[in-house]
């Protein structure tokens, strides 16, 4: 049976996770496995994000669809995990519907109007985490994997368990994340497939 894993991770160009994000690929694309990844990226790229006017909230509704199709979510918690705040900043709920905000990837044309009008509400227990937040784009994710009840898987872009690199908002999960990577028997450093298919239930 194919599964669609969510993949969310740090995808800054000189110091993020995007080696495992490389790796998890790769398996994807083996003969064992039918394995479907989706990652971060690729939603930021996709058709969403080539609207001009498209912000910060549209973003999160996309990850909030693209997660509650998956069968799984994978975080990859790198050493800078935890102070990335991309996505975090929204004054709506703050401000009101005449705040400003500043379309993706816009951030030369400046800050416009909020494209959100009238009343706000807050989502029931049933419903997505509400795109209108402060909190950063992975935590979101988060939030909203939690709150579908989706499998969680947590790895850390290391050789060792680094529970210090864990955002305060996964607390609790301290115990079930597990590195990436690990030694082979030549010494080689290898990403742990075996991990990675007893979590995705293989």
């Amino acid at each position: 049976m194919s599964k669609h894993v969510y993949i969310s991770a740090d995808y800054s160009e000189n110091d993020g996770d995007r080696d495992v994000v490389d790796e998890l690929h790769k398996w994807g694309k083996d003969n064992y496995h039918a394995v479907d990844y989706c990652d971060t990226a690729q939603v930021v790229s996709g058709s969403v994000s080539d609207d001009p006017d498209c912000r910060p909230c549209d973003l999160k509704a996309e990850f909030n669809r693209q997660i509650n199709k998956s069968s799984a979510v994978l975080f990859i918690i790198g050493d800078k995990t935890k102070t990335r705040t991309a996505g975090s900043i929204c004054r709506r709920n703050a401000e009101g519907e005449f705040c400003v905000c500043t379309p993706y990837k816009q951030n030369a044309n400046g800050s416009i109007t909020c494209k959100i009008y009238g009343k706000t509400v807050t989502p029931g227990a049933n419903e997505d985490v509400g795109k209108i937040n402060t909190y950063s784009y992975i935590e979101h994710e988060f939030r909203q994997a939690v709150k579908k009840g989706k499998t969680i898987i947590i790895v850390y872009n290391s050789l060792y368990k680094q529970s210090s690199w864990l955002p305060s908002y996964m607390s609790g999960y301290e115990n079930e994340a597990h590195p990436f990577w690990k030694h082979d028997a030549t010494g080689k450093v290898v990403g742990d497939y075996t991990y990675i298919k007893s979590a995705l239930g293989y």
